[in-house]
């Protein structure tokens, strides 16, 4: 069972930044399509932003030009550089880790491997 530890949730004012990491472990193959995904209270999962191994992004229409998405495969781990946060950001947003050589989509249903989660809560 692979483990991956999001870090770097909080609360902060509409407008601010923040960046999140995920600890992924040094043997997970590095091909692994890797994406991050959000659910706020009484909504379902959200795909935000997801990264192939040779970089290629993807984001969600809500996040796109906000959220940046990155790896580095040298410390094993997966960022979520958010700016520009709005209240609607206001999350438990998790990392997920996908195959390596398969779909390459923001569906929760194509991720294997899941973190704990981290809280990102949003003020006006």
């Amino acid at each position: 069972q692979m483990q991956l530890v999001e870090s770097g949730g909080g609360s902060v004012q509409a407008g601010r930044s923040l960046t999140l990491s995920c600890a992924t472990p040094r043997y997970m193959n590095s091909r692994r399509y890797m994406a991050w995904f959000r659910q706020a209270p009484g909504k379902e999962r959200e795909g935000v932003a997801g990264i192939d191994f040779d970089g290629t992004t993807t984001y969600s229409d809500s996040v796109k030009g906000r959220f940046t998405i990155s790896k580095d495969n040298a410390k094993n781990s997966l960022y979520l550089q958010m700016n520009s946060l709005k209240p609607e950001d206001t999350a438990t947003y998790y990392c997920a880790a996908g195959s390596a050589y398969g779909l390459r989509t923001l569906r929760g249903g194509d991720f294997h491997y899941w973190g704990q989660g981290t809280q990102v809560t949003v003020s006006s």
